[in-house]
């Protein structure tokens, strides 16, 4: 008869080779098409073999040099340019309202704190329809760096909603060191 120690290290044991078959089985397709990325010869969707015959960096070269087609380093750089602002924005926004939820205390506190809970429970895609036709009336569909900074406004403007994790950590931070 097996300790209660050896019947949890049994189990333990199972469960990381379950865990390692499923993280194996969950990145085959991703070293298939890292591998079908430096495939030489164009062999169609579905190549006859699993390695490539032979390995170039050709497809990465025409892929950010010939933009006849497909302009890839501007769309690289629109989606880096609106990921970083919108990291920025989030953050300073969500500091901020957790920071204030955290240390001030004011009348409407607790019942602000139920409702961007609630509000945090719907998803992003309802206000979809309402959001655009707002940035439409704007005039922020125009141009480019307009669209971008739509983009910026969507992307941060539930950035307050997420608030509660780092309320959390303020709670924990004494109010002593506030004060020093």
């Amino acid at each position: 008869m097996m300790n209660m120690k050896t019947k949890n290290t049994i189990v333990n044991v199972i469960c990381h080779i379950g865990l390692a078959l499923l993280g194996f089985v969950w990145l085959i397709p991703i070293a298939w098409l890292i591998m079908h990325s430096f495939r030489g010869t164009p062999t169609g969707a579905f190549p006859s073999a699993i390695f490539p015959e032979t390995w170039t960096l050709d497809n990465y070269i025409k892929l950010f040099t010939e933009t006849h087609l497909f302009n890839y380093p501007r769309w690289f750089m629109n989606t880096l340019i609106v990921a970083i602002a919108s990291c920025i924005l989030t953050t300073i926004l969500t500091l901020l309202t957790a920071y204030a939820f955290s240390r001030l205390r004011f009348k409407a506190r607790k019942p602000l704190m139920n409702v961007i809970l609630v509000l945090g429970m719907f998803p992003g895609f309802m206000s979809m329809f309402a959001i655009y036709y707002i940035f439409k009336g704007l005039g922020f569909l125009e141009t480019g760096t307009l669209k971008q900074i739509a983009l910026v406004m969507v992307y941060s403007g539930g950035a307050g909603l997420g608030f509660y994790m780092a309320k959390g950590f303020f709670d924990t931070i004494p109010k002593t060191i506030d004060e020093a």
